[in-house]
């Protein structure tokens, strides 16, 4: 330790916000050089490439190959996939000394679909699975929580290309079992759930989920075997209601209601149903957003769903992507007057003949004969008895509004309960999307020019390196597993004999020669200090060289069990190599 590049910290960095972020900075393992971007020190890069192995490993069992893209890419692959627009901000642009337009890769389709074009014309050279482990780059608005969401960031990114849907339907699957081995091999307790495509395109879409309450994710699953990230949850339409025996609308004066349980106290009080009270879910909440779309167009949208629910955000922005949600501000409302602030109703609404005036799509709890109360597009005046199907009509079905705990399954296979977790992988059946774009076609058996259907696969090996340690820490600092820890032993000689030192170094080069990786705390520095430190740096084992060595004794402590056991010093070679290689 007196030649390693590390510098530990006693206090926590300014923008921690998860404990994982909070040991890797203060363990010396990275460093921010700005928001969303770290650098890697020796022991945290040590970890990442154990981690790499282990998906190298499996990539490579698995039958795929390795390949190697710039990350530095031109513009026009994207620009024929539309992913120059649709990716929008989120996209790293420049230009070179001859004004051409290049970008900084967010992920490689395009790259992976000509070179296979490039190079291979025929069904015989199918299938095939090629992947790279390479640095991306994604303008993330928000940067935060260290590794797990930044602006540069590590992935292995892979591709299968088959001949027909059949073929990738094995090859998804193939992906499927070996992202479950690596994130076995990691000791990651983790969730796989249906999920949106998003920018990527294509038909299923799966998510790996490392379970963690820090987590960015929201996922549902039920005791029948549904699990869905929230984002992918599609809920059933309600069944139509028969509003034969409801009178005509009506609108009213509704003074001092500007909240919905205002609104629901008054409207029991002074406009009474006759079957029931009126509750919040009897209300038609609409709420409008602007839309930004990636050609700097913009459009407004109405969202209509009942009151008791709020609008998921992150549900919205899947369902809207590649567009991005905007607030609806008060220049916005100036340029649509006809829209009254905290009274949006559904006459105000729609999209007519021409095209113009605000989209509104409603809830699927938004059908014919459902009767609500909702806004009269006046300040301070509500409609009630408004039915849909007789009094309005929505453009579509848009759902995005809050899932619950408890809510049902959209399968039926049982009430949903909500979880989080932090995305580990994420793989996509794309079809034919890049390959139509792209032109990669093969001569199938019978001579004739087919489009080559394509899978991708992703898995984040720099947030994986989070994903472990918020997994695994404790409150004294990171907890490594043995099979992704910089070092299996951290030997530390403590106190001043200089015995205690020529033990520790003997101890050392013969647990190196076995092929054992130790760090060796030699610094002139107190037993705390370095006891402080190995807990923070979290190797799996440490052996603790001291004033017990004039009694024949060293101790050796395991970090995630925090067991200690006296050792004989002549025997703690042999002690150790069992414990790294247990017998059987």
């Amino acid at each position: 330790m007196t030649e390693l590049f590390v510098r530990t910290l006693r206090d926590d960095p300014a923008d921690a916000e998860v404990p994982s972020h909070r040991w890797l900075v203060r363990a010396g393992y990275i460093r921010r050089v700005a928001p969303g971007i770290y650098s890697w020190l020796p022991l945290g890069l040590r970890v990442l490439h154990k981690i790499e192995a282990i998906v190298r490993e499996e990539m490579d069992a698995m039958g795929a190959q390795e390949v190697r893209f710039p990350a530095l890419l031109p513009r026009e692959p994207y620009e024929q996939t539309n992913r120059w627009t649709e990716y929008g901000p989120n996209l790293f642009r420049l230009q070179d000394r001859k004004r051409a337009d290049l970008l900084l890769g967010p992920t490689h389709e395009e790259m992976f679909t000509l070179m296979v074009k490039d190079l291979y014309s025929s069904y015989k050279d199918l299938p095939l699975a090629l992947y790279q482990i390479q640095t991306k780059y994604r303008d993330e608005a928000r940067p935060r929580a260290g590794l797990l969401r930044g602006r540069e960031f590590v992935m292995k990114d892979s591709y299968s290309f088959d001949l027909d849907d059949a073929g990738l339907e094995a090859s998804y699957q193939r992906h499927r079992v070996t992202y479950q081995r690596i994130f076995d091999r990691l000791g990651l307790e983790y969730v796989i759930v249906s999920a949106t495509s998003g920018a990527m395109g294509g038909s299923a879409s799966e998510e790996f989920l490392a379970l963690a309450d820090i987590g960015e994710d929201t996922f549902v699953r039920s005791p029948g075997g549904y699990a869905a990230n929230v984002e992918a949850v599609r809920r059933p339409l309600a069944e139509k209601q028969d509003a034969a025996g409801v009178g005509p609308a009506h609108r009213e004066d509704t003074p001092d209601s500007p909240t919905i349980e205002s609104l629901v106290a008054l409207s029991n009080a002074r406009f009474p149903r006759d079957d029931r009270p009126w509750t919040a879910a009897d209300t038609l909440k609409n709420v409008i957003v602007m839309l930004s779309h990636p050609d700097g167009s913009r459009t407004p949208l109405a969202i209509g769903l009942p009151g008791d629910r709020e609008v998921d955000m992150k549900r919205l922005e899947a369902a809207v992507e590649p567009a991005e949600v905007q607030p609806f501000g008060d220049a916005e409302f100036e340029a649509y007057p006809q829209l009254v602030k905290g009274y949006i109703g559904p006459a105000a609404l729609g999209l007519g003949e021409d095209g113009e005036g605000v989209a509104y799509l409603t809830d699927p709890a938004v059908v014919e004969g459902t009767r609500w109360i909702t806004g009269a597009n006046e300040p301070g005046r509500h409609v009630y008895d408004l039915v849909c199907g007789r009094d309005f009509t929505s453009d579509g079905v848009l759902d995005v509004a809050e899932i619950r705990d408890g809510d049902p399954a959209p399968d039926g296979s049982g009430p949903l309960t909500l979880a989080r977790g932090i995305e580990m992988g994420h793989i996509f059946q794309l079809g034919r999307k890049y390959a139509d774009a792209l032109g990669l076609k093969v001569l199938d058996p019978n001579g004739k020019l087919v489009t080559v259907t394509m899978g991708s696969y992703g898995i984040g090996c720099s947030r994986a390196v989070a994903a472990v340690a918020e997994n695994t820490c404790d409150e004294k600092g990171l907890v490594w597993p043995r099979n992704v820890a910089p070092y299996d032993v951290h030997l530390l000689a403590t106190g001043k004999d200089a015995a205690v030192f020529a033990f520790a170094e003997e101890l050392s080069a013969r647990l190196d020669a076995a092929g054992v990786a130790v760090l060796l705390d030699d610094r002139k520095a107190s037993p705390g200090v370095k006891f402080n430190d190995a807990e923070l740096l979290g190797m799996p084992t440490a052996v603790v060289v001291g004033r017990g060595l004039a009694d024949g004794v060293v101790e050796v402590r395991e970090r995630a069990s925090g067991e200690k056991v006296e050792v004989a010093a002549d025997d703690v070679f042999e002690h150790l190599l069992e414990v790294l290689h247990p017998a059987g």
